[in-house]
């Protein structure tokens, strides 16, 4: 026994980072507990469960009270599996269906109150480009490939090479939404699969001669539909099935379910309860694809964005970061003076370096999100020079951003947005994730950057130091520089009057 309890003393363990993922799709939340070693992903626990958010959203995206009570009884499992991590191994990341609710600040509210962490609500086109990083991460494949990801509220698709994404959609198709819209009484009937079948394939046309002109060699899809539909296929032992899921495999699925004639007459021992009510929409929407794409064949991936999203916190900790390569498309595009970016960047940096902590802003999110703004504050100016700071908060608001989610990019808009000029505090938007207070004081940081810089020249400024207590920001010049420029002096006085607007005392000596 001595033996056995010491065999491993000498065994050197490699360095590993323990994280977990939790999305909350539509129609199922995910949750995976896993350590990173050497690039490869442990997975250490999972738990699902069906929570069917989609079924809860109205007419007017509203969600109701039962969708938001079952999510909420969800999220508080979860937190039972979660005891022992620490804030920074844990991201939550929510997809369409919260995208949609109007009111998804009120249960995120709510969700906060269960697990302390950040719920991040991710766009579609973001949600599509984990599920190819947690695909490519977990599937070998040579050349072009397709992913294909159908869930509760929408599909995503992918076409990619290695671990870049080439061309990312998302559309609203969804197995828990389309299950309501045309197999809700639970009939089986193949004039209602036909409906369904050309309806998600009107949605289709929107990306249908993009995609087949790119092409690619391979197709993956990934989740409960593609993983259920494959199933099936091998209980029901059709042919040629080893190879992949053909159009010709779907259509006897569909023959099958339309001789049953009802969801709750399905004979399926691999279709659980939660699955089985939704099977018929998914199945649907996959034969619309397969018909509008020209897809040949798929193989079921069971990686999907919880995957991508594990990989992602790996790659941010080795700094290979998306966010970087959106930023330079974005300055790019605008053709954003990269000069003066950096200048307002550097000094912007200095500010916040100096006060953050008194400040109570300390924290490497918020500061790099600052950064982001300051590199940023300028990309309307291709479009108008009056009114860049408007120009710019729409742009950033309204662009597709990879790396950021919805509020991270609202948040950088929002500081661009007055960066400059009059502060209208009704204008500011409510954030789940960052406090008001924090808000107010990171526009003051940015104003101050871009404000210092208005001369758009390096080596002018002299050393300042910044120090707060309280509300109150004190800017320090050396003795009589101020006096020596008195257009700039009377800029920071000006300035002195925006900020009250936010509750601070700028203070020039």
């Amino acid at each position: 026994m001595t033996e056995l309890k010491n065999a491993f003393d000498t065994v050197e363990s490699r360095e590993n980072m323990q994280v977990a993922a939790l999305d909350l799709g539509s129609n199922s939340f995910h949750l995976v507990i896993a350590r990173i070693v050497a690039h490869s992903v442990q997975t250490l626990h999972k738990v699902k469960l069906r929570v069917r958010l989609a079924e809860g959203l109205d007419k007017n995206n509203l969600l109701d009270d039962e969708a938001m009570a079952r999510g909420i009884q969800a999220l508080e499992s979860f937190a039972d599996s979660l005891k022992g991590f620490s804030p920074d191994t844990v991201r939550i990341v929510a997809t369409n269906t919260l995208r949609k609710a109007t009111n998804a600040k009120s249960f995120i509210k709510q969700a906060r109150a269960v697990l302390p962490y950040p719920i991040e609500v991710i766009a579609g086109i973001e949600e599509a480009r984990l599920i190819y990083q947690g695909v490519a991460h977990t599937v070998e494949d040579t050349g072009q490939r397709l992913i294909v990801d159908i869930g509760g509220g929408s599909t995503e698709f992918v076409i990619g090479e290695a671990f870049t994404p080439k061309l990312l959609r998302s559309l609203q198709l969804g197995c828990v939404t389309y299950n309501r819209r045309f197999f809700k009484q639970g009939e089986l009937k193949q004039k209602l699969f036909s409906k369904a079948i050309t309806t998600a394939q009107q949605e289709l046309e929107l990306i249908a001669g993009k995609y087949r002109k790119l092409g690619w060699q391979s197709c993956t899809c990934t989740s409960g539909t593609a993983r259920a539909i494959a199933a099936v296929a091998e209980e029901l032992e059709l042919e040629d099935i080893a190879n992949g899921i053909t159009l010709k495999h779907l259509n006897q699925i569909t023959e099958y379910c339309c001789k049953a004639g009802n969801i709750d007459d399905l004979q399926l021992e691999c279709l659980e309860e939660g699955r089985k009510q939704v099977f018929a929409a998914g199945l649907a929407i996959l034969t619309a694809i397969f018909k509008s794409l020209g897809i040949k064949s798929f193989k079921f991936s069971a990686a999907a964005l919880r995957e991508g999203v594990l990989y992602e916190m790996e790659d941010r900790l080795e700094h290979k970061d998306i966010r970087e390569r959106t930023a330079q498309s974005l300055a790019t595009r605008y053709d954003v003076d990269i000069d003066h970016a950096k200048r307002v960047l550097e000094t912007t940096t200095k500010i916040y370096e100096e006060i953050a902590k008194d400040w109570n802003i300390k924290n490497s999110e918020l500061r790099s999100l600052l950064g982001w703004s300051a590199l940023l504050h300028e990309i309307g100016l291709q479009i108008n020079s009056r009114g860049v700071q408007k120009h710019s908060a729409y742009v950033l608001q309204n662009a597709e951003m990879p790396g950021f989610n919805q509020e991270q990019q609202l948040l950088i808009s929002t500081l661009v947005r007055f960066h400059r000029k009059k502060i209208r505090i009704a204008e500011i938007d409510e954030f789940t994730n960052y406090d008001t207070e924090q808000v107010h004081k990171l526009i003051c940081l940015l104003r101050l950057g871009a404000l210092l810089n208005i001369r758009r020249q390096d080596d002018i400024l002299p050393e300042i130091s910044f120090k707060v207590k309280d509300n109150t920001l004190k800017v320090s010049f050396p003795d009589e520089w101020l006096e020596s420029d008195a257009l700039f002096q009377a800029d920071l006085e000006t300035e002195q009057g925006y900020l009250t607007t936010l509750g601070i005392e700028l203070v020039v000596s």
